[in-house]
């Protein structure tokens, strides 16, 4: 599979550079539709067959923006080994990153490394399964979402209240940017937008006003309160060298209001996001900062709140089936056997991992250049990634593969 492999990296050089050349920036979801149907008919010439997904279109939702998510099966059977994959990026920060360039073993461009770069690995190794003879006991479903970069509320959370994800699952294998490091584990997620309110006045008649700025400053002041306390607990889960263990509550990542320097704002707005540890319940969390914003309301304070993301933790053991043949086929192709730790962030292994399902990423790139200016991917790491997708299937699907 190495030598069929090794010959492609053209191939998957010209494949990733037109899936980076489609800019599906997330929010607000441009050209789903448009990405979605490319990456159908690639798994087509591929002799895969698509089943389609479109998530209900609203009145004002513009055409190329139906959230399409994609399953492909390569194999026969109930026992089945997830890939999966989302396929909208980050927002740019220039157009030029939907240019994609090619640099020796490089591509460069926004979404090269998170995550379309990881979709190319995932299809080369079902290729490769396939050109190699590999006979499967089960099969292979391939799940490509979009809206993953704000929760998944249009792609796998979706699927998932549908009973279309996890089916039959054996395990799961995503392609996130993982710095050869496998996570087993991620933080949840609670991000909520706040907005206090005033009265508008000119800065000479200030007494006739309400200043929604010096309200906001008393609501930070109590969340403040909160983040003291939950950011004293930590996980006992392993970590990156960069990352802490406590728990994390951040404030003010966006905020804003007012209307000019000489007029008391009417409004004023920030952010809370809120990251647990697996040893954290989501609901609860929750609850404790719901109960700080209606406190502040029934203390006077207009106040309002969005809860624009929300996601759990997960956590899957390191001695699992489909962990341990991952890192076997990790150190056959890398030479090394990786590190098992908990991703700083979300990650789409909850779904499957809710399910019961063991579920672990491990992918191409490295995440300090994610969602970066100059994101760019390896493609030798491309190649090797699909081996190792390979040669766990392989082994988690009893195959039988011809010259190894």
């Amino acid at each position: 599979m190495l030598d069929w492999l090794q010959t492609r990296e053209d191939e998957m050089a010209v494949l990733l550079a037109e899936l980076v050349s489609v800019p599906t920036e997330n929010p607000p979801g441009r050209n789903y539709r448009s990405c979605a149907d490319l990456l159908e008919k690639k798994l087509g010439e591929a002799g895969l067959s698509c089943e389609r997904h479109p998530f209900p279109l609203s009145e004002t939702a513009a055409s190329d923006e139906t959230a399409v998510s994609l399953h492909a099966a390569y194999g026969r059977g109930e026992r089945t080994l997830h890939f999966h994959g989302h396929y909208d990026v980050v927002p740019a920060q220039s157009a030029e990153q939907f240019q994609p360039e090619r640099k020796e073993h490089f591509v460069f461009g926004r979404g090269a490394c998170d995550m379309k770069g990881g979709i190319v690995s995932m299809l080369y190794a079902i290729r490769a399964l396939h050109e190699c003879g590999s006979e499967l006991n089960g099969k292979i479903l391939l799940t490509l979402v979009p809206d993953e970069e704000t929760g998944g509320a249009r792609g796998s959370a979706w699927l998932a209240e549908r009973g279309l994800l996890g089916r039959g699952g054996i395990g799961m294998l995503l392609p996130e940017p993982t710095s050869g490091v496998v996570w087993n584990a991620n933080r949840g997620a609670i991000s909520l937008r706040v907005k206090v309110l005033g009265k508008s006045a000119h800065v000479g008649l200030q007494h006739q006003g309400e200043n929604a700025f010096e309200r906001m400053l008393r609501v930070v002041e109590r969340l403040q309160k909160l983040k003291c306390e939950v950011e004293q607990r930590k996980t006992a889960l392993n970590i990156g060298a960069e990352q802490l263990r406590n728990s994390i509550l951040m404030l003010g990542g966006e905020s804003g209001g007012g209307a000019n320097f000489n007029v008391v704002p009417e409004q004023c707005w920030f952010t809370v996001d809120r990251r647990i540890n697996p040893e954290e319940d989501l609901e609860t969390e929750k609850a404790r900062i719901v109960a700080v914003l209606e406190g502040c309301r029934r203390d006077g304070i207009p106040v309002e709140w969005q809860i624009f993301q929300e996601g759990g933790s997960s956590a899957c053991p390191s001695e699992e089936r489909l962990a341990q043949a991952l890192a076997r086929s990790v150190q056959t192709i890398t030479g090394k056997a990786p590190r098992f730790e908990m991703c700083p962030g979300l990650l789409e292994i909850r779904f499957y991992a809710a399910l019961g399902i063991p579920a672990y990423a491990y992918g191409p790139g490295l995440l300090s250049v994610a969602h970066g200016p100059n994101e760019y991917v390896d493609l030798r790491k491309v190649r090797d990634c699909a081996a190792i997708y390979a040669l766990t299937a392989a082994e988690m699907l009893a195959a039988r593969v011809a010259q190894m």
